[in-house]
């Protein structure tokens, strides 16, 4: 898994917040529809090349930092190894000297120079960068002749917010030790592109436990592994839920090239919104009912914004309305609360902006998203300014501080975002405040 290339991360900002241990998340889905997810991320890359066998560390899996290691790296590595262990049952533990994982950190400029538009990633038999340089071309690192893990590498930015650093160490551990793939029809993983899970989820540990189940072994077959899934389920997840989170199947490629074009740094704002209407139509077209579906609502609202905010607020509408049925889903649901924060906010809407921020405070927090809960308590911030209560504004901008550090990075980034919240408010109203 490979996370999307952020702008705006600076170095060296002390922690000034961070989040305690929450209670894992139940999974709300069937036990037949895990099982398939389970096959389609263990047996299938994001290239959509297949694996030929199953593959895991054999033993206790050890994780050492390596390179030019950030200040929040050691505390976040371990509160996520603790969570291994709690909830997956994996015997997991830092070491200092050789290890079956080697995260090694890099300024941002080296891994952009191998990957233009990819934060972090993971590489087989490799524990460094000199190796992974000397590796590329050869079949050393193709995941498909492996047929059991013994060293893997990941690369992250050195010089990124402490959010970022955490995601990465979430995704790319994960992915190390287990599935390869992405999925977008999942609701509740991050083991899916669409990048609004960014810590590990409870299914996701479920994931892992399967993944590193004694019945199970480096060099299974899918058909193998398909044959045991159910009664290992069964024992691991014994009151699942019953239907459907998603329509299955592969997703095509021209859906996911499209938002890839709708969402990415490239291509004029007409070009971006055309792409977003097209894996909307796309969408539509397949059936889908499911996160797909509503993701390709968010970009239609999400390159509206500017264009059209009437259309923007019904595409975001829409897709709320599918976030909201789905398990898993509720911090999708919350990106979309902020997003109508802020266009009711421009449009001379407090009391709305408001409330959007205040439904989706709660799921944020519980998500550990700090980018996103800051940005949220700005936008309320600005709100309660727009309805003179200068108090109440300056005492939200003050709480959001230590949040913003650890999510943007920099007092820079901070303070240029709280200027775009403050930009939204209507200058009319601003007047009528200060008349």
């Amino acid at each position: 898994m490979t996370r999307p290339r952020e702008q705006t991360a600076a170095p060296g900002l002390a922690v000034t917040q961070a989040f305690v241990a929450t209670t894992p998340s139940r999974v709300s889905r069937s036990n037949a529809e895990i099982a398939q997810d389970f096959l389609d991320l263990e047996f299938r890359m994001e290239s959509g090349r297949a694996l030929p066998v199953l593959t895991r560390f054999e033993g206790p899996i050890t994780v050492a930092l390596a390179g030019q290691v950030p200040g929040s790296a050691p505390a976040d590595l371990a509160r996520l190894i603790t969570r291994f262990r709690n909830e997956a049952g994996l015997d997991v533990r830092q070491t200092a000297s050789q290890a079956n994982i080697t995260v090694e950190f890099l300024p941002r400029r080296v891994i952009q120079g191998t990957h233009a538009n990819v934060a972090c990633f993971v590489a087989p038999r490799v524990s460094s960068w000199e190796e992974y340089r000397s590796a590329r071309g050869t079949g050393t690192l193709d995941w498909t002749t492996l047929r059991q893990r013994d060293r893997v590498a990941i690369f992250a930015p050195a010089d990124s917010s402490p959010q970022e650093v955490r995601d990465c160490l979430h995704e790319e551990i994960a992915q190390a030790m287990g599935p390869l793939n992405d999925l977008y029809q999942l609701p509740d993983s991050v083991f899916n592109d669409d990048n609004f899970h960014t810590v590990l989820t409870g299914f996701d540990m479920l994931v892992l436990k399967l993944h590193y189940s004694p019945a199970l072994r480096s060099g299974m077959t899918q058909a193998e592994v398909a044959a045991v899934l159910p009664g290992l389920l069964a024992k691991m997840n014994p009151a699942p839920a019953t239907g459907r989170s998603h329509n299955g199947g592969r997703t095509p490629q021209a859906w996911s090239t499209a938002m890839e074009s709708a969402l990415g740094p490239r291509g004029s704002a007409g070009a971006r919104r055309a792409a977003a209407q097209t894996a909307l139509a796309i969408a539509h077209a397949q059936g889908w009912k499911d996160s797909r579906l509503a993701f390709s609502w968010f970009a239609v609202g999400r390159l509206n914004i500017g264009n059209d905010p009437l259309a923007a607020t019904k595409a975001f509408s829409e897709a709320a309305r599918i976030y909201r049925g789905l398990p898993g889903a509720q911090i999708h649901a919350a990106h979309v609360d902020m997003q109508l924060s802020a266009l009711a906010l421009s449009q001379g809407r407090p009391d709305q902006a408001i409330a959007f921020a205040d439904r989706a405070l709660p799921v944020v927090k519980q998500a550990q998203n700090a980018s996103l809960l800051a940005t949220l308590m700005l936008l309320k911030a600005e709100a309660k300014g727009a309805q003179g209560d200068a108090a109440g504004a300056k005492s939200l901008r003050l709480d959001s501080q230590g949040w913003a550090r650890y999510g943007f990075g920099s007092d820079a980034v901070t303070r240029a975002r709280m200027r775009d919240i403050s930009a939204l408010v209507p200058s009319g109203l601003r007047l009528a405040l200060n008349g």
